[in-house]
């Protein structure tokens, strides 16, 4: 490094989500640990959006204020705005968050943030500093998807477009050599945007996906340096430049647990990036609170604790053990991984307490949803009695509760049909291109369905059952969700199909009273599973079923794992075991003969996890009719009458025989007699007609009575009678 070159020190900063709380003022001390104490004028602390919404309890009862003023006490200079500064719609961001800079010091920045039908952005493109006579320009963007991740009421008046192309357009402007345009010796951009996958994958594997990360590396050389959110993933890379070189790509993970640095050396006289070096830092196990800027995150930080412990300290409900989202596993440093693509004993709960918390004069919900982005925390069993006495092992309190759900959504009910229900689960496959090809939603404990993933986008969902009554396409059903969702939030347009109604209540508040009015058991039991090569609704009796039954398994805190699916019958609300089968990694091959009942079960255990399947009689075929002599003499000859009754599978089967004779000039008479099949399953009856008086062509009719598990089947024959 040359004696006059520049170190230019960005500092970065995403996904902060409101986490306000002891480890903040370790996060700042972290932060205040980089900067460049011989010459602070080549800071430039730049997030990546997230910094509010999905908050905790503290920031959140205030409106995210606490995270504000901590930011602000840091100094942050820029960041690129978030899906979530949106939570509260961009009316709140714009005169409230933003304010001209009167609330948040820092820039928020949006190239791609439009007003409605325009290309006129509503935020600033870029923010511009000065680092020892290097121009520092600071260019944000967020993701595309936002539409679909905030309530889209709230951003009605925004167009979102293309992240890339809106940092493309303003980096190339900034580098075209025209001053009246405005120039820029360093451009960093900021993206809330991310690759999918952080530690344990590298930028190849993650760049070979399709999506805004990739195309990142086709933003023109003059962009330095690219800092990433949204997808709370953490690595350090390097990603090609067009034309040749490398530039750095950072993440720092979430919740304020990394401080991002990236360090450019640049030759002042030219302008040119000669170097550069990007490293995560882990948070500092301690605070240092003789830092003057740490003292005063400190004072914020406490100053929120005990305002929102006024009422986030109060118990409201009792747990017997963890209720929590659905994880896949631990990360490189042993943190477990939320998997937003999976059922979980929270989600599930949530949905309860809303199809269960509406009031009856409001409406009378049949089920509720719950999208699991909606979740931000667990309720765990273990308190945390040292900050907060009430709050020991097995007490919910009014903070904690208020974790789960930080958004403060209004609870919607939505009438649709069952037809725009079953069009609302199969967009849990989300559109192309999107960053979670799968969102799993929760649902109340009254709802089972069935999926198949390998069969083709729109018939995926096999079958529906809410109250042990199968889905009618035709009728409508009462939902009751969050308002993101009612207003087709997550990509879940066909919410919008339907008529919505809000209830006036918030989310938080129901979530609340049902904490306090119903002590929680974490429920096992599973309300979606994949199925395949079984009847969608019905199995006739005798059938040979050969299925197979996946994603038994929940990945919730303390879900067992199922060892065994057990065949039930069902039969006049009696149940028996037919047969018992193994599972092995949430999967069993489920091989049986549909037997006489009302319907089949299959039940995972130790879960309870149940697919439900009627049990329908199959009509038997009445193989033969011969009746002998064909040809009968009135008054003289009995004819006789031989049956042969079969399954459609050839075999046997057990019931009664009833043989009816109608002639002309004959009145409507049963001849025959009911004869019995007993003991094991018969398909022959032999029959003996009595004289027949007169002469004509009689019809023979023969009815198979049906049992419980065959329905009734009839055949004719023709018989003469002649004279004498």
């Amino acid at each position: 490094m040359a004696a006059d070159d520049v170190v230019v020190n960005l500092i970065g900063v995403n996904d902060f989500h409101g986490r306000v709380n002891a480890d903040t003022t370790k996060w700042a001390t972290t932060v205040e640990s980089l900067r460049n104490a011989s010459a602070t004028d080549t800071d430039v602390f730049v997030g990546a959006g997230d910094l509010i919404g999905a908050s905790e309890f503290t920031s959140s009862v205030q409106n995210d204020q606490p995270t504000i003023d901590v930011l602000n006490a840091v100094g942050l200079d820029a960041s690129a705005v978030g899906n979530h500064e949106f939570d509260r719609g961009w009316a709140d961001l714009r005169d409230r968050v933003v304010n001209n800079r009167t609330n948040a010091s820092w820039q928020y920045l949006g190239a791609n943030v439009y007003q409605k039908g325009t290309l006129n952005p509503v935020l600033p493109e870029y923010a511009e500093f000065d680092a020892q006579g290097i121009k520092v320009a600071v260019i944000g963007a967020v993701t595309e998807e936002t539409p679909s991740l905030v309530t889209p009421a709230g951003v009605a008046d925004l167009d979102f477009g293309d992240p890339v192309l809106a940092v493309d357009r303003v980096a190339k402007r900034l580098s075209d050599g025209d001053a009246a345009n405005g120039e820029a010796d360093v451009i960093v951009a900021t993206f809330h945007s991310g690759a999918a996958h952080g530690q344990g994958s590298d930028y190849a594997k993650e760049a070979a996906l399709a999506g805004e990360f990739q195309r990142m590396a086709s933003l023109p050389d003059s962009v330095d340096a690219i800092f990433n959110g949204h997808t709370h993933q953490v690595y350090a890379w390097d990603a090609p430049k067009p034309g040749g070189g490398t530039r750095p790509i950072l993440q720092t993970g979430e919740y304020a647990a990394n401080v991002g640095q990236i360090q450019l050396t640049v030759d002042p006289a030219t302008g040119e990036v000669k170097s550069y070096q990007a490293k995560n830092h882990a948070r500092a196990a301690t605070a240092d609170l003789s830092n003057p800027v740490v003292a005063q995150v400190d004072s914020v930080v406490k100053a929120a604790q005990a305002k929102a412990a006024e009422i986030g300290n109060q118990p409201i409900g009792k747990l017997t053990a963890d209720v929590t989202r659905a994880y896949s596993g631990v990360d490189a440093s042993g943190k477990p991984v939320e998997d937003r693509g999976a059922e979980s004993t929270l989600g599930d709960l949530v949905a309860n307490a809303l199809r269960d918390g509406v009031p009856a004069e409001i409406a009378d919900p049949d089920i509720g949803i719950v999208n699991p982005g909606g979740l931000r925390a667990d309720l765990l069993f273990k308190g945390d009695p040292a900050a907060n006495p009430a709050n020991t092992d097995g007490v919910i309190t009014y903070g904690e509760a208020n974790n789960v759900l930080p958004f403060v959504n209004n609870v919607w009910t939505v009438e649709l049909t069952g037809a725009q229900l079953r069009k609302v689960l199969e967009q849990q496959w989300q559109p192309a291109g999107t960053q979670r090809p799968y969102l799993n939603l929760g649902l109340s404990d009254n709802v089972e369905v069935t999926q198949d993933p390998s069969k083709p986008a729109g018939s995926r969902i096999t079958s529906v059952r809410i109250n042990d009554e199968w889905l009618d396409d035709k009728k409508s059903y009462t939902v009751s969700t969050f308002s993101f969702l009612g207003t087709g939030g997550d990509n879940f347009t066909a919410f919008k199909d339907g008529k919505a109604k809000d209830t006036g209540l918030v989310d938080r508040d129901v979530w609340v009273k049902y904490l306090r009015d119903h002590p929680v058991t974490p429920d096992f039991a599973r309300q979606q599973v994949e199925v395949r090569n079984l009847k969608d609704r019905k199995v006739t009796m005798g059938e040979k079923v050969r299925a197979t039954v996946s994603g038994l398994d929940m990945t919730s805190n303390g879900a067992p794992k199922n060892t065994t699916v057990e065949v039930v019958r069902v039969r006049k609300d009696k149940r028996k075991v037919m047969k018992t089968v193994k599972v092995t990694n949430g999967e069993a091959k489920v091989n049986f003969a549909a037997p006489a009942g009302t319907a089949i079960e299959l039940v995972a255990q130790p879960s309870g996890t149940t697919i439900t399947r009627e049990l329908r009689k199959t009509r038997p075929n009445i193989k033969q009719v011969r009746v002998f002599p064909k040809v009968v003499k009135a008054n003289k000859t009995r004819p006789r009458v031989k049956v042969v009754v079969k399954a459609n599978n050839d075999g046997k089967v057990a019931g009664r025989v009833k043989v009816v004779i109608q002639g002309k000039g004959v009145k409507r008479k049963a001849f025959g007699e009911l004869t019995k099949v007993k003991g094991k399953p018969r398909s022959k009856v032999n029959v003996r007609l009595p004289r027949l008086p007169k002469p004509g062509a009689y019809t023979v009719r023969v009815k198979y009575l049906g049992n419980n598990k065959y329905n009734p089947q009839k055949k004719n024959y023709n018989l003469r009678v002649t004279r004498r």
